[in-house]
Parts: C-alpha cells; sequence; structure tokens
C-alpha cells in the first residue's frame, strides 16, 4: 500500500510538472527538457558504463545550436537522419539478440549522444514543427497523453487477457494482447482529439497514434534491454517507486524522432 502511494505522488508530480512546463512557456517547456536530457544521459552513461563526462559538453552544444541557433531546415533533417540512423540501429540490435558488451567508447558516445541526446532535442522541437502555429501546445499534451494510454491500457488489457508474450527475452510481463489493448484505446484517444482539436486533421492524428504507440513501445524495450544487460531494474532512483527519470520517459525520448519526421511529413503533404 505504501508503495502504491509513493508511486501515485511521484507520478502525479511528474504529470504536473510536464503539463506546468507546457502552459507556462516555451522557455519553461525547453529547460524543462534540457535538464531531462542532463539526468538521462547521465543514467544512460551508468548503464553502459560510457566514461568521462565529455558527452555533456557535446549534448549541451548540440542542444544550443539546434534549439537556440540553428533554423535550417537542412542541417535539422541532417540531425534527425543521424538520429533516426542510430534508432534503427538499436531496434536491429534488439531484434538481432547480439550482445553489446563489445561495444567501443566511441559507439557508447554516438549512441548516447544521439539516442538520448538528439531524442529530447527532437521532443522540444515537436511544438515548433509548423511555423504557422509557433508553440502547438496541444500536439505535445496530445502525444504524452497518447503514450501514458497506451502504457496504461498494456498493461491493464495485458494483466487481464494476456497470454502471448511479446518480448520474453526482454521484457517478460509485455504481451501481445496487452500491446493491442494500449494500441486501440489509444486510437480511440486519437479520435476524440481530432474532435476537440484541429491542429491536426483526424487521419494524421490516428497516423501519429500509430506512430507513437509503435516506437514508443520500442523504445521501452530498447531501454529494457540496456538494463538487462546492465543487470539492473531501474535506470536510477530519482523518481520515489518508479525508479530513474529514464525509466519513465524512455519511449517519449525514443519516439519524438519518428514523430517530428511524421509531423513533417503532415506538413509537406497537406
Amino acid at each position: 500500500m505504501k508503495d502504491l502511494l509513493t508511486r501515485s505522488i511521484t507520478g502525479i508530480l511528474y504529470v504536473f510538472l510536464l503539463l506546468s512546463a507546457v502552459f507556462l512557456s516555451s522557455d519553461a517547456f525547453d529547460f524543462l527538457f534540457l535538464s531531462f536530457g542532463l539526468i538521462c544521459i547521465y543514467e544512460f552513461k551508468k548503464l553502459i558504463k560510457l566514461s568521462g563526462y565529455y558527452i555533456f559538453i557535446a549534448f549541451l552544444l548540440i542542444w544550443w545550436l539546434f534549439v537556440h541557433l540553428v533554423q535550417e531546415e537542412t542541417a535539422v533533417f541532417l540531425l534527425l537522419a543521424v538520429t533516426l540512423s542510430v534508432n534503427l540501429f538499436l531496434i536491429a540490435l534488439l531484434y538481432s539478440g547480439k550482445q553489446l558488451k563489445n561495444l567501443r567508447e566511441v559507439h557508447k558516445f554516438i549512441i548516447t549522444l544521439f539516442y538520448i541526446g538528439a531524442g529530447c532535442i527532437f521532443l522540444t522541437m515537436i511544438p515548433y514543427h509548423n511555423h504557422d502555429n509557433p508553440f502547438a501546445k496541444f500536439v505535445i499534451i496530445g502525444i504524452f497523453i497518447l503514450i501514458w494510454i497506451n502504457d496504461s491500457f498494456a498493461y491493464l488489457v495485458g494483466r487481464s487477457l494476456g497470454r502471448t508474450k511479446l518480448f520474453p527475452s526482454i521484457s517478460p510481463n509485455k504481451t501481445i494482447e496487452g500491446f493491442v489493448g494500449g494500441m486501440v484505446f489509444s486510437l480511440i484517444a486519437a479520435y476524440i482529439f481530432s474532435i476537440y482539436n484541429k491542429d491536426l486533421s483526424t487521419l494524421q492524428w490516428i497516423t501519429l497514434s500509430l506512430v507513437v504507440v509503435i516506437t514508443g513501445t520500442l523504445g521501452d524495450l530498447i531501454e529494457s534491454k540496456f538494463k538487462r544487460l546492465a543487470g539492473v531494474k531501474d535506470s536510477g532512483a530519482i523518481l520515489p517507486g518508479h525508479g530513474g527519470l529514464l525509466d519513465r520517459l524512455d519511449s517519449i525520448i525514443f519516439l519524438a524522432p519518428f514523430t517530428y519526421l511524421t509531423l513533417q511529413f503532415f506538413l509537406y503533404v497537406s
């Protein structure tokens, strides 16, 4: 009972912090995920045993460049291409069954910088995806809600109906039934969003929901693999009852570049 109360209080404070930053100002939102990015890099750095602190300097540099200085689409899409390449590499590793123990320091550095660092950068870029709407706060809130709904109903449906393991070697508690349940309720939520918010069309909200659910689930599995290889249950202990901050943001960070690409596709085809 005490653990449930601790988890609930921490979860409420976490959600309150996110929503407050979104509604307060774009600067508050950017600063929050700059801070989150540094914490997640620290936790991930420990997981993969990346030595030194140069990774923090590199992250702050590309953050400053792409969040505050570089506005050229070519440069942003170059960063996006590299980030997606690293994420696709991690997906390939997830399904290949290969161990990551033989990664060199430079490989660990690149994975950390683009998987975690650039993921946070694209998360802050999502509300600015459309120049006609300087800060689309309801789009980013919608994405947060979609991933929360997916996680919640994947857990509930999985516990009540789950029989077929989704990825037993990495996450034995996840089931295909839970995955489908989370997706169905996320699609329903996306349809409801489209009724009350016109930043995106109904088809776009539904498409975005599919991208969020699929890539978010992959992000959760990838972080679970890193934790399993490190022999730990959580990435850290900063959130009482929940573990590390990366444990809460793994899905959102991984899905961010895929979501940003999807939103850019919507702009170019509309």
